[in-house]
């Protein structure tokens, strides 16, 4: 007994199947077989109009609690939301309490995730603690299992220091997440600088506070060599930059979180300690060009950038609330309606599916028979309504309650492992 998909559009854009409707049958974690007409026997069959099968997303950017900031998000709930949001891995941010920052780390987080249907992939901290002075055990836990090596979003004010862990993770071919954050421009922002924050009387984040470290960890990576990958960017200058540097040869990609499509600096009127996230929400004009940056190329990922946060962690203050969203079971929605008029539907799935597995190195044989399942079942063209009190997340901080959404998540399979929903 399996599962048989009836008539689904195959999503691939790897495959010669790439939107082409079928039957897909799944039966003992492989795709055993792909044919317009498959009889359904004593499967577990699944047909719904508009159903749709892609190779299991990746998202590469979610912060867990676990350790230290459970009550936030554990590892088990921050992978059923994972799920829930359709992917079926995620790279997990290293800024936990005690810090990713050693072998130990690493094989706890993936002893803890190791039954899940969800393949957590953690990346360790680049600098002892997340401090920014002295490099991690990074070779050790690369051997461990981890991915890449970032501090997130403790940044890295030290260009020394990002010299010497480009140079170093040469030696082993790593990944390098760069954050491009400078904190000393903006110390106490809150939101975009713009016309908005001075109407609303509030400290900017300017845009140079991004492209300046931007720019930095480009001339190092120029001079260094090595991997790196900028895990978001939000304004229309560093889309220039990460274009030139791609024009240039530099071994460079980057990402951008789906929120930043949606909301723009003008949405923060109502001092929504929801929308308060970092990078913020840039001018229109940023929108536009993040959106010509994803058709182009210059951008190859849609992350989540999933931050959940207990309530009282945002029901105080704007200035005090903390940054970020709970945002991993609301990514897909949120890119699918903010790029419906920008990129065709392989297109967003590339940038949710193949591209991110290519760039950390964890590629899956697609939809083809023989290979082993690790799927995504979604329907782009239908709507729902968004119930915090749905999130499978501990976190329900996020600001589309009561929104309606594009897209809607249908279930995922991993080897032996479904998840229906």
């Amino acid at each position: 007994m399996g599962i048989l998909l009836k008539s689904v559009q195959i999503i691939d854009p790897t495959s010669k199947l790439n939107n082409a409707n079928r039957d897909v049958l799944i039966q003992r974690g492989k795709i055993v077989k792909i044919a317009a007409n498959i009889p359904a026997e004593k499967n577990t069959v699944i047909k719904e109009k508009g159903l749709c099968v892609s190779p299991g997303w990746m998202d590469t950017c979610a912060l867990f609690g676990d350790p230290g900031f459970e009550h936030k998000e554990d590892i088990s709930s921050g992978l059923n939301a994972t799920a829930h949001g359709g992917f079926t891995a995620v790279v997990t941010m290293p800024l936990t309490y005690p810090v990713v920052d050693n072998k130990a780390s690493v094989e706890y987080a993936k002893f803890k995730s190791s039954t899940h249907l969800v393949q957590l992939l953690p990346a360790g901290a680049l600098s002892k603690k997340a401090q920014g002075m002295q490099l991690a055990e990074m070779l050790d836990m690369h051997h461990t299992g981890a991915v890449a090596f970032t501090d997130y979003k403790e940044p890295i004010n030290n260009p020394e220091l990002m010299h010497r862990a480009l140079e170093y993770s040469k030696n082993f071919n790593g990944l390098i997440l760069s954050f491009p954050f400078d904190n000393t421009i903006s110390p106490d922002g809150v939101w975009h600088e713009g016309g908005a924050s001075v109407a609303h009387g509030v400290k900017g984040m300017p845009s140079i506070s991004e492209e300046m470290r931007l720019s930095r960890d480009i001339e190092i990576l120029r001079y260094t060599g090595g991997k790196m990958h900028v895990l978001m960017i939000s304004t229309a200058g560093s889309v220039d930059l990460i274009k030139k540097a791609k024009k240039e040869g530099l071994n460079i990609t980057c990402g951008v979180a789906a929120h930043q499509l949606h909301y723009s600096d003008q949405d923060m009127n109502a001092f929504d300690s929801d929308r308060k996230v970092n990078p913020p929400f840039r001018a229109k004009s940023d929108i536009k060009a993040l959106k010509r940056g994803l058709k182009d190329g210059t951008i190859d990922v849609i992350c989540s950038d999933h931050n959940a946060h207990e309530i009282e962690s945002k029901c105080c203050e704007f200035q005090y609330a903390a940054f970020g969203i709970s945002s991993i079971e609301t990514t897909f929605a949120t890119a699918n309606g903010a790029l419906q008029d920008v990129l065709t539907p392989d297109e967003i799935i590339g940038k949710i599916s193949t591209n991110p597995r290519d760039i950390f190195g964890c590629p899956i044989e697609g939809i083809q028979e023989g290979a082993e399942a690790n799927l995504t079942l979604f329907n782009p063209t239908a709507k729902f309504q968004v119930h915090k009190a749905d999130f499978k997340s501990k976190g329900k901080n996020t600001p589309f309650e009561g929104q309606e959404l594009l897209g809607t998540i249908k279930g995922v399979i991993r080897g032996t492992s479904e998840i229906l929903y």
